[in-house]
């Protein structure tokens, strides 16, 4: 018989105070018949070990975490918990014998990875169109059974691993996929007792991925259409465009299919891939025309010449399909940045059925975390020139006075990223790299992170470094937020969700603005000092104070309230 939640904390390590005490306040919660608890906990505390202590206290769960560096630490911490990583991750046996390639890792130097592959193709046998399963395929009664071949998938072999066994570790996109399109098909594999949700304060982002729909200027190319004939500022004109485009894959299948180059020399690859599109366009045409006022268009993107790039159609209110995805009879959402009201609110959950568990104080010394609120100018829409140039200056300064270590500045756009390199003074413009998810020269953001970590003097400038990345140790010794961090309030889904959800705009405010301060103290050892000098971040303390963890408190001097 179990008599404590803790005796399941993983035998490998020893809890530490501040875990017992929260383990011992999640039992609590437990006890008292809360099914959905919040746990509220800053960066070097351990979420993951006690996410992984009530995992095995319920002795089937789901993790599901949002980033690849934070599911190799569970690998490497938790080895009960089978992890599936995505395709990208594994080399397609099947390109490799087309190839003949017979080395993985060459294979994967080279690209021939399982999102290349295809899994089934239909093919044509005795004059018939048949789906043809990859040999290299295992089922997943054969993983159950251990009767897989030695030369199988090795994909499919930890996917299905990790569904038969009793402790799994998703990725948000992968654990969602199964959930809202597979469920029917894996229904025996699914009946866990616990869904863990680390990183839970990302749980929206991700949902709205796979909700509503992303039209490009090349779909409409691709499907003959003219863009002109559309009003973009208009639902019912978009639901028309997104109809149109699924009309036009459907008749484009039809055709390639009786043409008779197909009946010849059939690409069944091609008809895959424009089957896809159909779906995904059919699909979000249901999901828009079901719930009208659920959904809003934002303004398209435009290249400088004005041409038509790219618009979106986007859910206000993602609660409906959450529920998809919280199935499990006990549910736990654990982050270092989460306010119970506003996450309730937006995940549809009711706050007297949700327990909230909030760390009393950071595992760190305060010295080695301090916060500077230096209050330069309050940089907003409608700030001038002269504030965009003092708040440089301030960095200019900031910069010289840590002239011999590395750093990071975050700013709010990619635009201002631009603005404070122009007007740096050289020696310190010298210093800069930009980072992006995405950048001008191809780079990817582990690349510039690791050339940023071979130059002793190197400042990293983003506007999207706010959080999943670890700047550990002399990686960072001092970060500067240039800007708060608002959500665009410009974009109407931003506009539409303020009005419906008054808490929400602080509160992901607040939450980028907190995860942004966790960059550069990433252990109890590790120090960094931060500048704030946006002056609005007063505002969003003052419009925040319910909402900040408690963790906080003695950094920002609010120890009395």
């Amino acid at each position: 018989m179990i008599l404590s939640l803790l005796e399941k904390f993983p035998k490998q390590f020893t809890p530490r105070e501040i875990q017992k005490d929260l383990i011992s306040q999640i039992e609590q919660e437990l006890k008292s018949g809360y099914k959905k608890i919040i746990l509220c906990a800053p960066t070097g505390v351990g979420k993951s070990l006690v996410g992984a202590t009530i995992a095995s206290y319920f002795d089937s769960s789901f993790t599901v975490t949002a980033s690849k560096h934070l599911q190799d630490q569970y690998v490497k911490d938790i080895p009960f918990l089978k992890s599936v990583k995505g395709k990208q991750n594994f080399p397609c046996l099947k390109l490799m014998s087309s190839e003949n390639v017979d080395n993985s890792r060459r294979a994967m130097r080279w690209g021939l990875t399982c999102d290349k592959g295809q899994c089934q193709e239909r093919i044509s046998k005795n004059g018939k169109e048949i789906i043809e399963v990859c040999k290299f395929k295992p089922t997943i009664k054969q993983v159950e059974n251990k009767a897989q071949d030695s030369s199988s998938c090795t994909y499919y072999l930890q996917k299905y691993d990790a569904l038969v066994a009793k402790h799994s570790l998703w990725n948000y996109h992968a654990f969602f996929q199964i959930m809202k399109f597979n469920k029917k098909l894996f229904e025996d594999y699914l009946d866990r007792k616990v869904s863990i949700f680390d990183e839970a304060h990302k749980i929206e982002d991700q949902i709205i991925q796979f909700v509503g729909f992303d039209i490009f200027s090349g779909q409409i190319d691709e499907c003959n259409l003219n863009s002109e004939k559309y009003d973009f500022s208009d639902l019912d004109s978009m639901i028309k465009l997104t109809d149109d485009i699924a009309y036009s894959y459907a008749k484009k299948i039809k055709d390639i299919k009786e043409s008779p180059v197909f009946q010849n020399e059939p690409d069944y690859e091609l008809i895959t891939r424009l089957e896809r599109r159909y779906d995904k366009a059919a699909q979000a045409k249901i999901d828009i025309a079901d719930n009208k006022d659920n959904f809003v268009v934002n303004d398209p993107i435009r290249d400088i010449s004005g041409n038509f790039r790219t618009i979106s159609v986007k859910p206000i209110d993602v609660s409906k399909f959450a529920k998809t995805f919280f199935e499990t009879e006990y549910q736990i959402f654990m982050s270092a940045t989460i306010d119970k009201n506003s996450f309730c609110e937006n995940m549809g959950l009711a706050k007297d059925d949700v327990a909230f568990v909030d760390a009393p104080k950071s595992p760190f010394q305060i010295e080695n975390r301090r916060i500077d609120l230096l209050n330069i100018r309050r940089l907003s829409y409608g700030s001038t020139e002269e504030d965009e140039i003092e708040v440089i200056k301030t960095i200019d300064r900031i910069l010289d006075e840590h002239s011999s270590e590395r750093g990071l500045i975050l700013t709010s756009s990619i635009p201002r990223c631009q603005k404070i390199l122009r007007f740096l003074s050289p020696k310190n413009t010298r210093r800069i790299r930009i980072c992006h998810s995405n950048n001008k020269d191809g780079k990817t953001q582990d690349e510039i992170i690791s050339e940023h970590a071979s130059d002793p003097t190197g400042v990293l400038l983003s506007s999207s470094l706010w959080e999943g990345v670890d700047l550990k140790d002399d990686l960072s010794r001092f970060q500067i937020i240039a800007k708060v961090p608002y959500p665009n309030y410009k974009e109407k889904r931003t506009k539409a969700k303020m009005d419906k959800f008054p808490l929400w705009y602080t509160s992901k405010t607040l939450t980028k603005l907190l995860q942004g301060f966790g960059r550069s103290i990433r252990s109890e050892d590790d120090w960094a000092k931060t500048y704030v000098l946006d002056t609005a971040v007063n505002n969003v303390f003052f419009k925040a104070q319910q909402m900040i963890p408690k963790a906080y408190y003695d950094v920002l001097g609010m120890e009395n309230l």
